[in-house]
């Protein structure tokens, strides 16, 4: 049985880690390298570094920062935040990323998976979906969950896995920062769609809801932030919990 994964995720604004709910209200969470070399030695098993403003200022992800982090850690990295071309993405995998992220491009220009998949294998890309009810549908967001769009979050999903995406994570921006849960009704419809792994994140405020989005939602992995840095939860003990409760999870 596949082990499920626990990957805190670093929204990075300015260089530095932030966080918000429902994508507003960002405050500030700590230095980025300092956070990633923590979670990497508390047995995490994967880090997500999200340059939420680089798509909205219309700038690259800082390859300088990338370099910092991935010299601090030794487990996969995944990089997101301002990737339009198959050109953007070499420099990020030299500075140490293992994956790469892309939403609001991909949203705009879908041939960017089948190129950055072609480019670099399936592995490598994952396709990042924030989405939110609208008139009881979920619709896909782009910019950092500031413009809709009239992408359905199933469809979409199911195309990023036709063009060649390697992994789907999606983000509920209802769920995102109210530590009431993930969005599992939805997650296991997306379970049920796809057959390339699936990351939940949004929601995430106690252990036991770790263990819900494993077992009712199927995720394959499950994303968190704010709950991580502020120290409400610590993966160690987050990993004990699962196993316990029969979550098969790596040992750290």
């Amino acid at each position: 049985m596949l082990t499920k994964r626990i990957i805190p995720c670093l929204d990075i604004k300015d260089g530095r880690t932030v966080k918000g709910v429902n994508f507003v209200n960002i405050r500030d969470a700590g230095d980025p390298v300092e956070l990633g070399a923590q979670y990497a030695q508390q047995g995490a098993d994967e880090l997500v570094f999200l340059d939420i403003s680089a798509t909205n200022e219309q700038r690259k992800t800082f390859a300088s920062l990338v370099k910092d982090i991935a010299r601090h850690i030794n487990i996969p990295f995944t990089v997101g935040g301002g990737i339009g071309s198959v050109a953007d993405v070499a420099p990020l995998l030299e500075a140490g990323a293992d994956k790469v992220s892309i939403n609001s491009a991909a949203v705009r220009n879908p041939q960017l998976i089948d190129d950055l998949s072609k480019a670099f294998g399936a592995q490598c890309i994952v396709l990042a979906i924030d989405a939110r009810k609208v008139d009881n549908t979920w619709m896909v967001h782009t910019h950092g969950g500031k413009n809709p769009t009239d992408k359905k979050l199933f469809t979409w999903a199911k195309e990023g896995q036709e063009r060649g995406a390697g992994e789907i994570l999606f983000t509920s921006m209802d769920h995102d920062g109210t530590k009431n849960g993930f969005a599992n009704d939805t997650l296991a419809k997306l379970h049920e769609l796809l057959q390339i792994p699936l990351i939940a994140s949004g929601g995430a405020g106690s252990m036991d809801h770790f263990i819900d989005t494993f077992v009712l939602g199927k995720a394959d992995a499950a994303l968190a932030a704010s709950i991580f840095h502020f120290g409400e939860v610590k993966i160690p003990d987050l990993k004990s919990y699962l196993k316990q409760n029969g979550i098969n999870v790596r040992e750290f």
